[in-house]
């Protein structure tokens, strides 16, 4: 599956999206899409509420769709790419496509004496 992810910061509080493939099935913040249904060389037009921007197409047999990345402003670098991340994820996990800012590193014991 290549999935281009369209990066949007989040409001205060908002969750993360977080998304993992199966097969044809995409899960995107818990909420499994079964895009099987699109033929090869078809696509299909998202309706009602979803996470997907735009058409997704199936082009040699793989799927190509484009999915709403939402971010905490608060973990993410406050520049991010201008190009849009595209990702093919076979199975598992879709990888974090934003550009987080370095852990905290805890600070220095001072030893007692």
């Amino acid at each position: 599956m290549q999935i281009t992810c369209t990066c949007i910061a989040g409001l205060p509080g908002q969750p993360e999206t977080t998304a993992s493939v199966n097969g044809d099935t995409i899960t995107v913040d818990g909420v499994a899409y079964d895009l099987s249904a699109i033929p090869e060389g078809g696509f299909a037009e998202p309706g009602g509420e979803h996470p997907f921007a735009g058409r997704i197409a199936r082009i040699g047999g793989e799927l190509h769709l484009s999915l709403r990345w939402i971010y905490d402003t608060g973990t993410a670098e406050p520049i991010q790419p201008a190009a849009a991340p595209v990702l093919t994820v076979i199975d598992g996990a879709v990888p974090d496509p934003i550009i987080r800012k370095p852990a905290p590193q805890p600070e220095p014991q001072e030893e007692l004496a």
